[in-house]
């Protein structure tokens, strides 16, 4: 289940951002708003949840 704080990747391999991982800051009406940070620049975009898969933060 993908709540706020999640941390997830993009899955769609026909979108730009295709692999990054990213922080959930809202989810609402089956979307999730993503804040993306790296080095100089943070961007938030919105994801249909169906684009996206948590990330397992346990394992190495």
């Amino acid at each position: 289940m993908i709540l706020p704080g999640s941390t997830i990747r993009v899955k769609n391999s026909n979108d730009i951002y295709y692999n990054f991982k990213g922080f959930v800051q809202r989810v609402t009406d089956g979307k999730a708003a993503v804040i993306f940070e790296g080095g100089n620049w943070d961007k938030i975009v919105t994801f249909r949840l169906s684009e996206l898969e948590l990330v397992d933060l346990t394992q190495k």
